[in-house]
C-alpha cells in the first residue's frame, strides 16, 4: 500500500509510526507491534478491520520539513537553511561570528534566537555576539536562547520537535491535519501557516484512568487531546483531535467506525480519526459479583428477593458489543433474571424456607418433593445460563443463590406458621436429644459398672495365681535346701570317714613304742583339752567295762518295773 500525498481523511492512526525519520520503514500497514499475533485475543474468526491500519500525515513529502537523525538539531537546521536559499528565500541561520569577550552569550548545548524582520535567525555556534556595530543589530531583536534538547521549540515559523522513548508529540500542521511522532523528531520551517505543537503526552500516565463501573476493576486509561479554533464569530472552541490509550495485559478496546468494530489488544495506542471513536474498554480475566434479582413469585405466590453470586470471563468482547451490551454484567443481569424466574415459579414457599442457600456444596438426599426443583436450579439454571453466555462471548464459571428473602403479608403469616412449625420439630428433637443422652448416660454406667467388675474378677485371679505360685515357689526352696543339706552331711561323713581312714593308715604304719606312747599322750592331752581337767573318763576296755555294763542293765530294768506298775 503506497502513501503519499493523498492520503484518505478516514484512515486511522493506530499505534501511529514512531515518527517521520525512516519514511520506508514506516509507510505500510502497523498495528501495535508489541501485539502477539499467536495470542488469545482476537480469537479465530474476528477480523481486524481496515480503519484500524495507519495512516499518518507525516509521511507526506513537505518543503522545509527534515527529520531530525542521529546528527542532531544542527544538521537539520542546515538543511533547512540551505532549501530556504536554494528557493530563493532568506537563509534561517545567522551569519554573525561568536567572541568571547562581550555581548549576548549562548552557552553549548543552546541555540540563540534572533527575531530579524519578523523572520527567524538562528545562532548555532557557542559564544558572544556584541551588540555593535549597529548596523548589525539594525531592524533585529534579540530572543534568547532554547537548548537543543528541548521538547518543543516554537519561534516565528520554525518548529523543533524531538521527543523521548516514552513521549508522544501531537502536530498541527498548517493544513490543520494532525499527525503523531514519536521516539523521534522533526525541524519544519512553515511559509504558509504554522506547525503546531498541541500537547506532548506521557504515554504511561495518561490523565483519565477508565474503571468498570460493577466490578471497579481499572480497564485502562485514556486521554483526549484538543486544538483551539478560532470559528467565524472570532470565538476560540476546542475540538478533540486525537484519543490516546493505554490498555494493560488481559485488557482490551473495541473501537466503532460506523457499524464496524475493531477489537483493539493490549499496548499503547492512538486515534487520530474523528470517525472512529471509542465503544468501550474491557478485561479479559475473571471477574465475580453478589447480584441482587428482582422480586420473583412462587408457585404459591409469594413473592422472594434472591441475592446470587456470579462468576464468568469475557472471552470475546466483539460478540458482546455487537448484541448491544457494554458490559458482561449488564447481558448476565437480564438472562439470570428470567431463568430464575422461571424455575423459581415452579418451588413453594414452604420448600424455598427450608433452604437457605442454593448451591453446589447444598445437595439433597432426593427425599424431599422439592429437591427436584433445588436441583433443577443449581443444574438447568447453570447449563442455561453458560448457553446463553456463550452467545455474547462470556464463559459463565459459577452461579449460585446464597440468599433469600421472602415479602408481603403472605410471606409473614406463612413465616410464622413455618416458625411455629419448626419450633415444634426443634422442641421434638430436643426432647428426642435428652432421651437419647439418658440412654447414652446409662448405657455409659452400666459399662463402667461391666468393666470395674471385669476389673475385679482379674485383680482375684491374679492375687490367687500369686499365692500358688509364691507356695510352690517356697516347697521347691525347702526341698532344694533339703537336699542340699542332706548331699552336705553326706559328704562331710564321706570326709571324715576317709580322714579317719587316713589317720589310722598312718597310725598303724608307725612301728616304734616311744612313737606310738607319745601319740598316746598327745591324744590324752588333746581329750583333756577338749572336756575340762575334772572330766572323769570311764575305760573302755576291762573289768570297768563290764561293772558299767552291769549297772546299765540294772537301772533299765529298774525303771521298767516303776513304769509297769505305775
Amino acid at each position: 500500500m503506497q502513501m503519499g500525498s493523498k492520503l484518505d481523511d478516514d484512515a486511522t492512526v493506530v499505534g501511529g509510526p514512531s515518527s517521520a525519520v525512516n519514511r520506508k520503514g514506516i509507510m505500510k500497514d502497523r498495528i501495535d507491534e508489541s501485539y502477539d499475533g499467536s495470542s488469545t485475543y482476537p480469537r479465530k474468526g474476528v477480523s481486524l478491520h481496515e480503519f484500524s491500519k495507519t495512516a499518518d500525515y507525516a509521511l507526506e513529502e513537505r518543503a522545509f520539513f527534515v527529520p531530525i537523525g542521529n546528527d542532531g538539531v544542527i544538521s537539520a537546521l542546515e538543511k533547512i537553511d540551505r532549501q530556504l536559499r536554494d528557493s530563493g528565500r532568506t537563509g534561517l541561520l545567522s551569519n554573525k561570528v561568536p567572541v568571547s569577550w562581550t555581548g549576548k552569550e549562548v552557552a553549548p548545548g543552546f541555540l540563540g534566537l534572533i527575531k530579524h524582520g519578523g523572520l527567524p535567525k538562528i545562532l548555532t555556534k557557542p559564544g558572544r555576539y556584541p551588540g555593535f556595530p549597529l548596523r548589525n543589530w539594525w531592524a533585529r531583536k534579540w530572543c534568547g536562547t532554547q537548548g537543543l534538547s528541548d521538547t518543543a521549540i516554537q519561534f516565528q515559523g520554525l518548529t523543533v520537535v524531538q521527543v523521548s522513548q516514552n513521549q508522544a508529540a501531537v502536530i498541527s500542521d498548517p493544513q490543520n491535519r494532525i499527525f503523531v511522532v514519536k521516539n523521534s523528531g522533526f525541524v519544519a520551517y512553515a511559509i504558509n501557516g504554522t506547525y503546531n505543537v498541541l500537547a506532548i503526552v506521557d504515554q504511561t500516565h495518561l490523565s483519565t484512568s477508565i474503571k468498570d463501573t460493577v466490578t471497579g476493576a481499572t480497564l485502562g486509561s485514556v486521554a483526549e487531546i484538543k486544538m483551539r479554533s478560532r470559528i467565524d464569530s472570532g470565538k476560540e472552541q476546542e475540538y478533540v483531535v486525537a484519543l490516546f490509550l493505554n490498555i494493560p495485559a488481559s485488557n482490551c478496546a473495541i473501537l466503532q467506525r460506523g457499524d464496524d468494530l475493531e477489537l483493539l489488544p493490549a499496548g499503547q495506542h492512538y486515534i487520530t480519526n474523528p470517525n472512529v471513536t471509542l465503544r468501550g474498554l474491557f478485561t479479559l480475566g475473571e471477574n465475580q459479583l453478589e447480584m441482587p434479582t428482582k422480586d420473583i413469585f412462587t408457585r404459591d405466590q409469594v413473592p422472594v428477593g434472591l441475592r446470587i453470586y456470579l462468576k464468568w470471563q469475557l472471552i470475546e468482547p466483539l460478540k458482546l458489543t455487537t448484541h448491544g451490551y457494554n458490559t458482561p454484567y449488564d447481558a448476565l443481569r437480564d438472562k439470570t433474571q428470567s431463568i430464575l424466574t422461571q424455575i423459581v415459579a415452579h418451588l413453594d414457599y414452604s420448600s424455598m424456607v427450608k433452604q437457605r442457600s442454593l448451591g453446589p456444596d447444598n445437595l439433597e438426599d432426593g427425599t424431599d418433593p422439592s429437591s427436584a426443583f433445588l436441583d433443577a436450579l443449581r443444574t438447568r439454571a447453570m447449563d442455561e445460563m453458560h448457553e446463553a453466555a456463550l452467545e455474547y462471548g462470556i464463559i459463565l464459571k459459577d452461579l449460585a443463590v446464597i440468599d433469600r428473602q421472602f415479602k408481603g403479608e403472605i410471606a409473614s403469616t406463612m413465616d410464622k406458621l413455618t416458625t411455629r412449625a419448626l419450633q415444634a420439630q426443634v422442641e421434638a428433637a430436643n426432647v428426642d436429644r435428652e432421651n437419647s443422652n439418658k440412654v447414652k448416660q446409662e448405657e455409659g454406667a452400666l459399662a463402667v459398672a461391666r468393666i470395674k467388675a471385669q476389673s475385679r474378677n482379674t485383680q482375684a485371679d491374679s492375687e490367687a495365681y500369686s499365692v500358688i505360685a509364691a507356695a510352690k515357689a517356697q516347697a521347691e526352696r525347702t526341698k532344694i535346701e533339703a537336699l542340699a543339706q542332706a548331699e552336705a552331711i553326706r559328704l562331710t561323713a564321706e570326709a571324715d570317714a576317709q580322714a579317719v581312714s587316713v589317720r589310722a593308715a598312718a597310725d598303724a604304719k608307725v612301728t616304734d613304742q616311744f612313737a606310738r606312747g607319745m601319740e598316746m599322750r598327745r591324744v590324752e592331752v588333746t581329750r583333756v583339752q577338749a572336756f575340762g581337767d575334772k572330766t572323769v573318763f570311764v575305760p573302755t576296755d576291762g573289768t570297768g567295762v563290764q561293772m558299767g555294763n552291769a549297772m546299765a542293765v540294772g537301772m533299765a530294768a529298774g525303771m521298767g518295773n516303776g513304769l509297769g506298775a505305775s
